[in-house]
């Protein structure tokens, strides 16, 4: 029996049919946020227990450091430097710019012609120009806005309202967090006669803009009273960390609520859930709200160092994946299209080169497969390979070279000492740039 078939079997064994599909994505959550990845003093016990019920993943990289780059490379399956999107968009380009080329597609292209109802509800980032938007481009619904961030409460990005659904602004008030797993649920429970795919990119917890913060404003963590209570603190309270706890609180909540959804319609067993952040909390000094950590990894988003692209991630999966362990085998973001087209039995056209592979082997317990993962952002370049980690924050350095087996914190250079693998790798590296 082929890997295709026996994948079929178990699914039609668990539900007869093609599994729903839920990708959650969180922005900007640092590596070590979460109480299942270690993290005493923040209450996530919705997100740990998904974790605990399927595979919580420990070698999980995001396709890029980068808001804009990495939806793109999650949604397209490809690297964003193959069609110029491997940057940030800006006010102006998230606004009404194209954003991701138009001859690209995207996840729910492919899942629509298998009889998929599609939906995104939370962040776009991906331009907003007639043509770009996500209901132009194969999902059925948007609620959600254009921009990398805006006001959790007023929903203004640089000044200007930033809430829609379809094409139009909409004005539906409350903690954008909540409005999206609203409109989640709700479409869970109108779409259960068929399969669906549901992108449920959460705006929280991005970092809050001082340009979408109005006049008279403090510039903090948003978040709703009740889960500041939850930590004994009052709407007042001026420690950004106790803030930040309450916000990936209220977060957890709303994830929670969702999957509770799930459970209720009676759809767990044929419903494959994902969920990963964006990329890894910032650690840009100067900007002041830094209180996340991406522990025990180095740095952070807009790098190439582990704190940027190595992300928290889970799977559940019931019938395929085993609950309660956890996987350090490497995996990408990049692999999450060929997952989904595999579930619902779609064929990926061979018009144009995929960076993914298939994970479902490995979350069935299985070995990856040997290969490369490689990264490149602004100037910072770095490739995965095995237990080797290549870096370098800028092409007119030298290399550097980390065991990660050993030292996942990336403290000890060891170019000097192996610097064949050193240099084997940077030719790696620089086959793979010349080929995108």
């Amino acid at each position: 029996m082929t890997r295709r078939s026996f994948l079929a079997s178990s699914l039609a064994a668990v539900s007869g049919a093609r599994p729903n599909i839920l990708l959650i994505t969180v922005d900007n959550l640092g590596y070590g946020d979460l109480g299942c990845y270690g993290n005493k003093e923040i209450r996530s016990p919705h997100m740990d227990r998904l974790a605990s019920q399927g595979v919580r993943l420990t070698g999980f990289y995001t396709g890029s450091p980068t808001c804009t780059a990495s939806r793109a490379s999650l949604l397209t399956g490809r690297h964003p430097i193959r069609y110029k999107l491997n940057y940030q968009l800006n006010a102006k380009e998230n606004m009404s710019g194209t954003g991701l080329q138009h001859a690209e597609r995207i996840l729910p292209s492919y899942l629509k012609p298998a009889g998929y109802a599609t939906a995104c509800f939370g962040k776009w980032n991906l331009g907003f120009a007639p043509g770009s938007r996500p209901v132009e481009r194969g999902f059925d619904e948007f609620f959600g806005h254009r921009s990398g961030n805006m006001n959790y409460f007023s929903h203004t990005y640089n000044g200007s309202h930033d809430l829609y659904r379809g094409i139009e602004p909409d004005h539906t008030p409350g903690y954008s967090v909540d409005l999206f797993a609203n409109a989640a649920e709700e479409f869970m429970e109108r779409r259960k006669a068929q399969p669906w795919f549901l992108y449920l990119p959460f705006n929280s917890p991005h970092y809050p803009n001082k340009l979408d913060v109005a006049p008279g404003e403090k510039h903090e963590w948003q978040v709703p009273a009740e889960y500041l209570a939850a930590y004994g603190s009052t709407p007042g309270e001026p420690d950004q960390r106790k803030r930040y706890r309450a916000v990936v609180t209220a977060l957890d909540a709303a994830i929670g609520r969702v999957l509770a959804r799930v459970d209720r319609l009676g759809i767990a067993n044929r419903t494959l859930v994902v969920l990963y952040s964006d990329n890894g909390a910032f650690m840009l000094p100067g900007r002041g709200l830094e209180v996340q950590t991406n522990h025990p990894l180095r740095d952070g988003g807009t790098t190439c160092w582990e704190g940027g692209i190595r992300v928290a991630g889970m799977v559940r999966w019931p019938g395929v994946v085993k609950p309660g362990w956890v996987c350090g085998e490497m995996m990408s973001a990049f692999d999450l299209l060929p997952l989904f087209a595999s579930a619902a039995g779609v064929r990926l056209p061979a018009d144009r080169p995929y960076d993914g592979i298939d994970p479902t082997p490995v979350l069935r317990g299985g070995r990856a497969r040997r290969r490369a993962l490689f990264f490149e952002y602004q100037k910072h370049q770095a490739m995965r390979q095995g237990k080797w980690k290549l870096v370098r924050p800028d092409p007119g350095q030298a290399w550097q070279l980390y065991d990660l087996s050993r030292d996942e914190g990336e403290s000890t250079d060891l170019a000097q000492r192996s610097p064949n693998v050193a240099a084997g790798m940077a030719a790696q590296f620089g086959r793979w740039r010349a080929s995108v």
